[in-house]
């Protein structure tokens, strides 16, 4: 049994040799960072620079999932992006209410007569619902004050609603682009749900300070900014191991068989609406995970998150890095991430042209736009594509 597994790892190693370069890439990056980074003591790299390393590590599992779902099955989901919201939220739920509830235990203890618990609960809720004129617990905060059971809806929420989105739109057999339509008008409607005051999010001022971890207080950010960069590479190593298992094998052939021709697989015998759904699940459950790892790092989540637009850009990232090559999808999703902060950040200078100033902060994606539509028509494959090319010829 343990020859046959070992022979099972042999060959999926041998036949994907990405996977070995992508880990020790991946590995070099992350003693690099953790080398130069403030909480090593270093401080080439600041924290907030280790922040938005940290998040664009999530961006890219986000993407790997989106390349699964739509370079290797043929989904375009225009809602995928909503999944890793959802997982922000869910997070985020536990970490402003263990939050909030240590500032109040802490103020209450000093009065004289000690506080009940149904006092503390009810100063919870006026500290977090204060701002949108609420001072009640909505019922889906039930869970909150317990990180097992939030952690677990940050895989059983997102995961329940893309398996019954799923099977709905598989099993009538919704395909193209009336697909895509149908998971951007459910990331729309989930999206315009969640800006609404009385939806127990805290509508448009969505969750905040999430960056302070409760029980965490006495370390700084600088070490907290290193653990959760090492949980995002962490993650993202055990998802592209994951993804790149999973289409390797007889799977991974059927699925792409159902992209390049759905009515031919099904005329052969295969359950094609099965396979759909698990693989448009799986995703969303792992872009969950994504966003639980990457809200801590934002501090702040809130509908906008959601929006469709959101969802657009996670498929122009697949894109140009080239959809159908998992590390393409790795690479779409860094550099797009690192050259908005960059732009939008301040780091790339504005260019005066006399009668006119272009600020990088308005135009970046005017940019992102120009280079979306270069790479469709010069390199179809996206940069992933272009570097197997030079890995040929060399």
């Amino acid at each position: 049994m343990a020859r046959s597994m070992n022979a099972r790892r042999t060959r999926f190693l041998a036949e994907n040799p990405s996977v070995l370069w992508f880990l020790a890439g991946l590995s070099c990056f992350v003693i690099a960072v953790t080398v130069l980074a403030e909480g090593s003591g270093v401080s080439i790299l600041s924290t907030s620079m280790v922040k938005v390393l940290g998040m664009t590590l999530c961006l890219c599992l986000v993407a790997v999932a989106m390349d699964v779902v739509w370079g290797y099955c043929g989904i375009l989901s225009l809602g995928h992006f909503a999944f890793f919201g959802l997982g922000g939220y869910a997070i985020g739920m536990w970490l402003m209410y263990a939050r909030t509830q240590g500032i109040i235990v802490e103020s209450l203890s000093q009065a004289l007569i000690p506080p009940t618990p149904t006092e503390i609960k009810d100063a919870i809720a006026t500290q977090i619902f204060g701002v949108v004129g609420s001072n009640e617990l909505p019922l889906i905060w039930g869970f909150a004050d317990s990180l097992t059971l939030q952690l677990l809806m940050v895989v059983l929420v997102p995961g329940l609603l893309a398996l019954v989105f799923g099977w709905l739109a598989f099993r009538s057999r919704v395909t193209g682009v009336y697909l895509s339509i149908l998971t951007q008008a459910m990331t729309l409607a989930l999206s315009l749900y969640l800006f609404q005051n009385d939806t127990g999010l805290r509508g448009n001022n969505g969750l905040s300070g999430l960056q302070n971890i409760p029980g965490l207080e006495a370390w700084p950010q600088s070490t907290l900014a290193l653990w959760f960069f090492w949980a995002s590479a962490l993650a993202l190593g055990v998802g592209y191991v994951l993804f790149a298992w999973l289409v390797s094998g007889k799977f991974g052939s059927v699925i792409r068989a159902v992209r390049d021709n759905e009515a031919r697989v099904r005329f052969l015998g295969y359950h094609v609406e099965s396979y759909k759904l698990v693989v448009f699940t799986l995703t969303a459950v792992v872009s969950a995970l994504a966003g639980a790892l990457y809200y801590p790092q934002a501090g702040i989540i809130n509908p906008a998150e959601i929006a469709p637009i959101a969802s657009i850009y996670l498929a122009v990232w697949v894109a140009i890095g080239g959809r159908g090559r998992l590390y393409g999808a790795v690479i779409g999703a860094a550099v797009v991430s690192l050259a908005s902060s960059w732009f939008t950040g301040g780091g790339a200078p504005d260019i005066e042209l006399g009668f006119y100033r272009i600020n990088w902060t308005d135009w970046w994606l005017v940019l992102l736009g120009f280079g979306f539509v270069a790479v469709t028509l010069f390199f179809p494959r996206g940069i992933g594509g272009l570097f197997d090319y030079l890995v040929r010829k060399s």
